[in-house]
C-alpha cells in the first residue's frame, strides 16, 4: 500500500498528448458522503485503499451530461454520444500512491454506449432511461434502470446552482481533482489516467435527492445529510491508455 499518496492539485499532473477518449462533461451535479474507510475497502479493486481526508473517506453520486464522446483523435460523436449519465464512486489511492476514483455504477441513457463500457472496458455501465431538465434557478437530474437490474433502480436529484466558489476549500479539491480511474479490466487491475482543465466550482443547494443507487451498487443508504453539494458548468476532457499499479502481478 502507498506510503505517501501524491498530493490533492486542482490541475492534472501530467499531459495526455494522444488521447484514448475524449468527451465532454456538461452541467454536473456532485453529491457526497461522509463513510467509514473501513466499510468500503472490500468493494476496491486489489491494489488500492480507500482515499481518505482526515481518516474519512467519501461516496459520492454524480449525474451530468455527458458530450461527444471520441474515440483517439476522431471528432465526438453528435448522437450516440452524448446522453446523460449518473455515477455512484468512491475514493482510492494505489500503491503508487495515484489517487483515483472507483466506479461502482454508471447510469447511460444510451444503450451502444453501455455495451461498449460493459464489453469493452467491462465497467459498470448500466442502461436507464434519464433526463437533466433546466427550470428557473434548478437543474433536475433523474434516472430510472432498464438493464442490467435490479430494474427500476432510481436517482432524482435537484440542485440550485449557488455563486462560483473562487477558492474551493480541501474537501472541495479532494473530492474533485481526481486525475484517474482504478478499475479491474477484466481481471486485471489497471488505472486509467485523465486530464481537463481546472474545475470551475459552484457551491450548490440540494433540493431533491431520492435515490436507491447507492444500495443497488452495493453501499450504505446515507442515514445523514450530505457533507458537500457542489455544481459545475463543465470541462473537457481527455483519457489516456491503462495501466496496471506497481505491485500486482499479471494473472
Amino acid at each position: 500500500m502507498p506510503s505517501t499518496p501524491q498530493p490533492v492539485t486542482p490541475d492534472a499532473p501530467a499531459a495526455i498528448l494522444r488521447p484514448l477518449l475524449t468527451q465532454r462533461w456538461l452541467d454536473l451535479a456532485f453529491v457526497h458522503w461522509a463513510v467509514n474507510p473501513a466499510s468500503v475497502a472490500e468493494l476496491l479493486p486489489a491494489g488500492t485503499v480507500p482515499d481518505t481526508l482526515d481518516g474519512t473517506t467519501y461516496v459520492g453520486l454524480v449525474a451530468f451530461r455527458m458530450h461527444r464522446v471520441g474515440w483517439l483523435r476522431l471528432p465526438g460523436v453528435p448522437y450516440l454520444g452524448t446522453f446523460p449519465e449518473t455515477n455512484v464512486r468512491l475514493y482510492s489511492v494505489d500503491t503508487q500512491g495515484r489517487r483515483g476514483v472507483v466506479f461502482r455504477s454508471l447510469e447511460a441513457a444510451r444503450l451502444v454506449p453501455v455495451l461498449i463500457g460493459r464489453a469493452g472496458f467491462g465497467l459498470p455501465y448500466v442502461w436507464s432511461r434519464m433526463a437533466v431538465r433546466a427550470e428557473g434557478d434548478t437543474i433536475t437530474y433523474t434516472s430510472t434502470r432498464r438493464w442490467p437490474g435490479p430494474r427500476g433502480a432510481h436517482s432524482r436529484i435537484t440542485v440550485r446552482p449557488g455563486d462560483l466558489i473562487e477558492e474551493p476549500t480541501e474537501l472541495e479539491h479532494f473530492l474533485t481533482a481526481r486525475w484517474g480511474l482504478h478499475h479491474t479490466f477484466f481481471g486485471t487491475a489497471a488505472y486509467l489516467p485523465n486530464v481537463h482543465p481546472r474545475w470551475r466550482l459552484h457551491r450548490a443547494e440540494l433540493i431533491t435527492c431520492e435515490e436507491d443507487l447507492l444500495a443497488a451498487a452495493g453501499l450504505p443508504t446515507p442515514v445523514r445529510q450530505p457533507a458537500s453539494v457542489l455544481y459545475s458548468p463543465g470541462v473537457p476532457v481527455r483519457f489516456g491508455r491503462p495501466s496496471r499499479p506497481a505491485g500486482i502481478p499479471t494473472p
